[in-house]
């Protein structure tokens, strides 16, 4: 059996997922009557539990769980494993983000609150509402352990959702993570009419600001190149399904964002720019779309703050 925590359009469709390949699940979920009482999701239109998802809001049931996957917001998840009493041997991380409180990843907070579990992280570029609908997705699994990780690996792959694995775990972890910062400025971007080939260049030069950062705190390179960096930059960076490229669009349009929905590079952009800081470290982007969330800066001394600053080789 396999568990997963939160019920919301992510972790419902990686139960969607796994039990369509024949996998008993466990989804939990704090308010999940209505989700039990319908087996669909109202985040995942048209597509149905099956069968060998049992839903509960009891901690308890995941106990005996061969993983956990943590499909929660990453400012969520510290408290969470604090007052939960999660039991599990192998507990995976499924968010992307920077703790504003401790400035680390989903690891090092699992870590800390569960110290005899096995950790580790899926992430990379996919949609809810494509691995729900079974459409071919390719992920990242980073585990420290690499027997651990070979094991997590066979355990969730499907055959349209394919797992390739790391030990780099910091590399994934910040890949995941700081491109939802490089989103919410493409975002920007299209939102004040700046175009594709700008979209372009800051994507650019957002990945070297990722590449920069990661290989300071112990990354490797070539998994920033890899599907948990460079492929999920892409992805966010350019599909409207991204809430991070629609929530940057939206205030370089000057218009308004739904408030309820989460956008965990607006929390990260503020988190990394701190650790930037902390570090000595120039991260022009990052310092702009965290000013932004902040209001700290308008849209046109944004932009202007990008473009004015001095030639350099690349």
């Amino acid at each position: 059996m396999i568990g997963v925590v939160g019920a919301g359009a992510f972790g419902t469709a990686l139960a969607v997922a796994l039990a369509r390949d024949g996998r008993a699940v466990r989804l939990w979920g704090r308010d999940v009557t209505a989700l039990a009482a319908r087996r669909e999701s109202a985040r995942l239109a048209g597509v149905r539990l099956p069968e060998n998802v049992t839903i509960t809001a009891e901690i308890a049931d995941l106990r005996g769980a061969e993983a956990v996957l943590l499909s929660l917001p990453m400012q969520a998840l510290g408290g969470f494993l604090a007052h939960a009493g999660l039991q599990a041997e192998r507990l995976v991380a499924c968010c992307k983000g920077v703790d504003l409180r401790t400035l680390t990843g989903p690891a090092a907070v699992i870590a800390a609150a569960c110290p005899d579990a096995t950790v580790a992280l899926l992430t990379g570029p996919s949609f809810a509402a494509d691995i729900a609908r079974g459409l071919p997705t390719a992920l990242t699994l980073a585990c420290a352990d690499e027997a651990e990780g070979e094991r997590l690996q066979h355990l969730l792959a499907t055959p349209v959702l394919r797992l390739y694995r790391t030990a780099d775990v910091a590399g994934a972890e910040l890949g995941g993570a700081l491109k939802n910062v490089v989103a919410i400025a493409a975002g920007v971007v299209i939102g004040a009419g700046l175009g594709d080939s700008a979209r372009a260049a800051l994507m650019t030069r957002g990945y070297a600001e990722m590449v920069r950062l990661a290989l300071s705190l112990g990354a490797r390179a070539e998994t920033l190149a890899g599907l948990s960096g460079f492929g999920d930059l892409v992805l966010t960076c350019t599909s409207e399904q991204s809430r991070n490229f629609r929530f940057g669009r939206a205030l370089g349009a000057g218009a308004g964002f739904d408030p309820t929905v989460t956008v965990e590079g607006a929390a990260t952009a503020r988190a990394v720019a701190r650790l930037a800081a902390e570090r000595g470290m120039d991260m022009p982007v990052t310092a702009m779309v965290a000013a932004l969330v902040d209001g700290g800066i308008d849209l046109s001394a944004a932009i202007q703050s990008l473009l004015s600053r001095p030639l350099k080789a690349e």
